[in-house]
């Protein structure tokens, strides 16, 4: 089927004429027709343009010298702006936005010829680990526990593209990562998510959450492909103050990068109470792929990482309250009526927004309102340097570091935990990788007892992406991971 090619294949396949763009993108259109009705990962399905896009990219291909991303059908979450079609943040609030331009990122992959299939389901406004905040609804994961059809989260924000792309309506789809959102839905969908270093790839464009974490990322069914969408996406970006001038290397010659020698640093903090046997028995595992690939495997110190979560959900939401301020109904967003202008406010901003929502912009005020700054926020950016510093000291004797990705595997949607802050510790391995601002990939490892995906985390230097994708090539390796979610009709429906 067409619709289980890596890009990398169908990439081989389009040049060697072994199906056209056309074939492959009805391919994942009628496969989208089927599954999303139950799966509900696109907010926004781009057929006709998708179709248009397609046949210009068989142009293209006949031409010769068609760039990487010719023809390959992708998935973009509903927060990056796209020209002419609906970007809603899965928010009522932006329930009608249609932009006027085009984000950096998605005209980047416009520029290396990729096809948008549409716009993938999130937690509203990112904020989220289960992907049940959206107001389109919440996404299912594709797959489930064996022997038991109850539908599972896909994680969260990037929920949808990580269940489109495993079920295989997108070969690829954009994430954006704030404290786990690409990486923690990447593991609990069973494929690849890439967390570039802060700053790798251009914000402009994509709907704000907290400025200083929000980072554009692929998320893809392999390492390769996820290197492949990565050099697309990245570069400078004189539109965003924040994006590095960084020159943008081969990322995909860095799967073919030899191991011997690499150091790769296993952080004692990681192992935090409670973690289940099954994800420590994978961890191991992990370290043992690793040694066998040619590493040297090395104990290291995060000391500040037991308060990375707690930092987290300070700076997060005070950027967030900052950030959603814009949407009062007169700037921005769908307007209620009131009876005065303070009531307008409140209607519109108490009816736009999802309970999870006003939640975090609620603490955000607070953390940021006279008499707390200090004693919060202040507070939480003196220790997000002390936790950046824990990486940058630890990086003086290792390469990479590896972890688990999520504690657990993917709960189900009935099972979300009454309390936030229990649904708030899905991040708990993730957010300190975002707080540093350095590179993280989740790579899909193992089958958990009840049959459910499992990822390891691999965490690099800032803007040493290639040796966290050489790291995650070996690990994809060893692991041998190609099971896929069961698709039919039965377990679907």
């Amino acid at each position: 089927m067409l619709t289980n090619l890596s890009i990398s294949a169908a990439a081989n396949g389009l040049r060697r004429g072994d199906f056209t763009a056309v074939e492959l993108i009805d391919a994942h259109l009628s496969a989208i027709e089927t599954l999303n009705p139950k799966l509900n990962a696109y907010i926004t399905v781009t057929a006709e343009e998708a179709r248009a896009a397609a046949v210009q990219a068989d142009q293209t291909l006949s031409a010769g010298d068609a760039p990487i991303l010719t023809g390959i059908p992708l998935g973009i979450k509903d927060l990056f702006c796209t020209k002419g079609v609906k970007t809603t943040a899965a928010s009522r609030i932006l329930d009608n936005f249609v932009p006027p331009y085009e984000s950096t990122v998605t005209s980047k992959l416009l520029e290396s010829g990729a096809v948008f299939l549409g716009k993938t389901n999130l937690d509203e406004f990112a904020m989220g680990s289960a992907n049940l905040t959206s107001h389109a609804g919440p996404v299912e994961n594709p797959w489930h526990r064996t022997n038991d059809s109850a539908a599972l989260v896909p994680g969260g924000s990037s929920g949808g593209s990580a269940a489109a792309v495993a079920a295989g309506i997108a070969m690829g789809a954009t994430g954006t990562d704030t404290g786990g959102s690409i990486r923690q839905p990447a593991a609990y969908c069973g494929i690849v998510g890439l967390k570039p270093t802060y700053g790798r790839c251009s914000r402009w464009g994509t709907i704000a959450f907290a400025s200083s974490l929000d980072q554009a990322g692929p998320m893809t069914r392999t390492v390769e492909d996820a290197a492949i969408m990565l050099g697309a996406m990245a570069g400078f970006d004189p539109k965003d103050s924040t994006c590095s001038d960084q020159a943008v290397p081969d990322f995909r010659a860095a799967t073919k990068r030899s191991l011997k020698g690499l150091r790769v640093g296993i952080p004692a903090e990681y192992r935090a109470e409670g973690m289940s046997a099954e994800i420590q028995a994978v961890w191991q595992q992990g370290i043992d792929w690793l040694r066998d690939a040619g590493c040297e495997i090395v104990d290291v110190s995060l000391p500040h990482t037991k308060y990375g979560l707690a930092t987290y959900y300070i700076i997060a939401p005070a950027e967030c309250s900052s950030n959603l301020a814009r949407y009062d109904g007169v700037r921005f967003g769908e307007r209620v009526a009131g009876k005065s202008l303070d009531e307008m406010y409140e209607n519109t901003r108490h009816d736009g927004f999802g309970e999870e929502v006003r939640r975090r912009i609620l603490m955000g005020t607070y953390v940021l309102s006279a008499g707390y700054y200090d004693a919060y926020y202040l507070k939480a950016q003196k220790i997000r340097t002390l936790i950046r510093r824990d990486f940058t000291n630890a990086f003086e004797n290792v390469d990479v570091l590896l972890t688990p990705t999520a504690p657990t595997a993917a709960f189900g949607q009935n099972e979300k935990p009454s309390d936030p802050v229990q649904m708030y510790l899905n991040d708990i391995f993730t957010v300190p990788a975002s707080m540093a601002g350095v590179p993280a990939m989740s790579v899909p490892v193992s089958l958990d007892s009840q049959g459910l995906p499992l990822g390891l985390q691999l965490i690099g230097r800032h803007f040493d992406e290639e040796t966290v994708i050489a790291a995650g090539a070996a690990l994809e390796k060893a692991a041998a991971f190609t099971a896929r979610p069961n698709l039919r009709a039965g377990a679907v429906a």
